[in-house]
C-alpha cells in the first residue's frame, strides 16, 4: 500500500506540474492572458467578438437572482439555459442572498478550476515533500436533511462522478475519507463517519477543511466519541444503523491507539497520526478566532490558510507565502470600494479594496461575489490580496446594517470572560416585529442589557428611523453555553450546508431557534 500511495502522489504531482510552471512563467503577462481568457469565453458561448471596454459597455453586473431562473429551467429540461456546454452537475451551495442556490458545473469550468487546484497542489507538493507518503482529508460537503427533497429525480452528482477512471482510482488511493459518506441519512452520522474513516487512517498526512469550526467539530466529536469509535474500529460494524450502507473501517491497531490517548493534549493528535503534516482551512476575518483554537488544538503540525475560493468560481489560492489572483483560471473585475468604479484585474494597485467579479466556464457573466479584499502586494504582475470578510449588509426593513457595525458594537461588549459571538437579523418571528439578536456566551453577569445594545445600534441612521417608526422591534440579547453550536443550529435550521457554516459577526436569519 505504501508504495502504491507514494506512485499516486508522484502522478499526481507530475500532472500538477503544468499548471505550477505556467503560473509562474506567465506572471508578467496578466494583462495579456486575461484577455485572452476573455476572448475564449466570448467565443465560446457567443458569436460575438468583443474588446474588454466593449465587454464591459455591453454587459451589466449580475447576482444569483439573475440566473435562477435560468438555472431551474436549466435543472428541469436538463438543457443549458446558460451557454453551449453541457452541464455536468449543479452544486448547491448556499450564501447571504439565498438559503440554496445551485451553480451549473460545465467541463469548461471544471478545466478552469483545475488551473488553481493544479497550482495549489503543486505547491503543497514543494513546500511539504511528506505528503507524497500520506492520504489526505478534503471535506466532503452534504446537505441538511431537510434540502434533500430538493435534489431528487435531479442531475446533481457526487464528485467522485466527474473524476476520469485514472483519476477516480489516484482519488481512492490518496484519500482518507471515502465520498459516499455524503449519503448519509443525517448529518450527524455523516460526521461520525468522517470521525471514524479518519480515526482509522494512521497514514492521514493532510487534513483541509474550509471552515476551522468543521475540523474543531471532528476533533470534538472524536474526542467525546472515543469509546464509540474504538468498538467500531475493533469490529468492523457500525454502532448507528443509519451508516449500514457504507463498509465500516476496522484498524485494531487505531483502535487501541485511540484507546489509550488522552485527546484533550495537543500532542495526542500526532500521536494518533503520526504522519500528519498539514491542517489547512480559512484563517482570515470572522474565522480567525477559530483558526487560532484549531491550530492550538494540534500540537507540531504546519498550518495554512485558504485562498478566496467560491462555489461559483476561485479567486486567490496560497502561493509563495502570499494569496496571488488565480489568474490562469477565469476572467476577472473587481468593483473599487471608494468608487464603485469596475476595473479589469491589470488596473488594481495596492491599497485598493475592491470585490471581485468574475465571468466563468458555467455560463455565468459579470457575477459579484459580496467579499471584500485588500490589494497588499504583487507576485510579479499578479496582484496579491488580503481577505477582509463579507459584505454582509443586512436589510430587514430598510436600516442596512453592515459588517462593520456588528464589527464595532461585538468589540464593545467583549470582556475577558465574556465573548459575544455575532449579530444575528431575525427576519421573521411569531412574538416579535423583525429584530436583530446578539449571540453570546460567557460570564452572564457581564452580559448586556438590550436596551444597551439597542443604544449602540441606534449610531446608525437608518436602523434608528426604522426603531422610531416602529419597524424593528427591540433587540435581544440570546446567552447561551455553547454560542458556535446554537449559531450553528439555527444556521442549518435557516437552510445552510453543513460544512460551510462559518460563525459572522452579521448574518440574516429567517427564523430563531426558541
Amino acid at each position: 500500500m505504501g508504495l502504491l500511495l507514494s506512485a499516486s502522489h508522484q502522478i499526481l504531482e507530475f500532472a500538477c506540474r503544468k499548471a505550477f510552471n505556467r503560473y509562474r512563467q506567465q506572471a508578467n503577462d496578466l494583462e495579456v492572458i486575461q484577455r485572452q481568457k476573455l476572448d475564449q469565453f466570448l467565443k465560446q458561448h457567443s458569436s460575438q467578438s468583443l474588446s474588454y471596454e466593449g465587454f464591459a459597455e455591453q454587459y451589466p453586473l449580475t447576482r444569483y437572482a439573475d440566473w435562477k431562473e435560468k438555472i431551474e429551467q436549466s435543472r428541469q429540461s436538463g438543457k443549458n439555459g446558460l451557454g453551449p456546454e453541457k452541464i455536468v452537475r449543479f452544486q448547491p451551495t448556499s450564501g447571504s442572498s439565498e438559503a440554496l442556490k445551485f451553480i451549473p458545473y460545465t467541463q469548461y469550468f471544471l478545466n478552469e478550476l483545475d488551473e488553481a487546484i493544479g497550482l495549489w497542489l503543486s505547491n503543497l507538493y514543494r513546500q511539504h515533500p511528506q505528503l507524497k507518503n500520506s492520504t489526505h482529508y478534503w471535506s466532503v460537503s452534504w446537505l441538511p436533511e431537510s434540502q434533500r427533497k430538493l435534489l431528487e429525480n435531479s442531475n446533481l452528482n457526487d464528485d467522485s462522478a466527474l473524476l476520469n477512471v485514472s483519476k477516480r482510482v489516484l482519488s481512492k488511493i490518496t484519500q482518507s475519507v471515502p465520498t459516499d459518506i455524503a449519503l448519509a441519512e443525517s448529518a450527524e452520522d455523516a460526521m461520525f463517519a468522517t470521525a471514524v474513516f479518519l480515526v482509522a487512517d494512521k497514514n492521514l498526512g493532510m487534513i483541509s477543511v474550509w471552515s476551522p469550526t468543521f475540523a474543531l467539530q471532528l476533533l470534538d466529536i472524536i474526542e467525546q466519541s472515543q469509546d464509540e469509535i474504538v468498538r467500531v474500529l475493533k469490529t468492523g460494524r457500525w454502532s448507528r444503523q443509519g451508516l449500514n450502507y457504507l463498509p465500516a473501517p476496522k484498524s485494531c491497531e487505531q483502535s487501541y491507539k485511540l484507546q489509550r490517548l488522552h485527546l484533550q493534549n495537543p500532542v495526542a493528535w500526532k500521536e494518533l497520526w503520526p504522519k500528519l503534516t498539514l491542517i489547512s482551512s480559512w484563517d482570515t476575518a470572522s474565522a480567525e478566532r477559530w483558526a487560532k483554537n484549531l491550530q492550538d488544538r494540534v500540537a507540531n503540525v504546519a498550518f495554512e490558510g485558504k485562498g478566496l475560493w467560491a462555489t461559483e468560481g476561485v479567486v486567490t489560492i496560497p502561493f509563495s507565502d502570499r494569496f496571488p489572483l488565480s489568474y490562469q483560471s477565469h476572467f476577472y473585475e473587481f468593483i473599487l470600494q471608494d468608487s464603485e468604479r469596475v476595473v479589469p484585474s491589470w488596473q488594481l494597485k495596492v491599497g485598493d479594496i475592491v470585490s471581485p467579479v468574475i465571468t466563468t466556464g458555467s455560463g455565468l457573466i459579470r457575477y459579484v461575489i459580496d467579499d471584500e479584499l485588500e490589494v497588499i502586494d504583487f507576485y510579479q504582475r499578479i496582484p496579491c490580496f488580503r481577505f477582509l470578510g463579507r459584505k454582509m449588509t443586512v436589510d430587514l426593513v430598510g436600516e442596512k446594517l453592515d459588517h462593520s457595525v456588528a464589527v464595532k458594537v461585538l468589540a464593545e461588549f467583549k470582556q475577558e470572560d465574556y465573548l459575544p459571538i455575532s449579530i444575528l437579523g431575525i427576519e421573521h418571528c411569531h412574538e416579535k416585529k423583525p429584530h436583530y439578536m446578539m449571540l453570546s456566551e460567557g460570564n452572564i453577569h457581564k452580559q448586556p442589557s438590550a436596551a444597551a445594545l439597542d443604544q449602540l445600534l441606534k449610531e446608525n441612521f437608518h436602523y434608528e428611523l426604522a426603531r422610531n417608526l416602529g419597524q424593528l422591534d427591540e433587540p435581544e440579547v440570546k446567552h447561551v453555553k455553547n454560542a458556535w453550536d446554537y449559531y450553528k443550529n439555527l444556521a442549518m435550521k435557516n437552510g445552510m450546508i453543513e460544512g460551510n457554516i462559518k460563525p459572522e459577526p452579521l448574518k440574516k436569519m429567517k427564523t430563531k431557534i426558541i
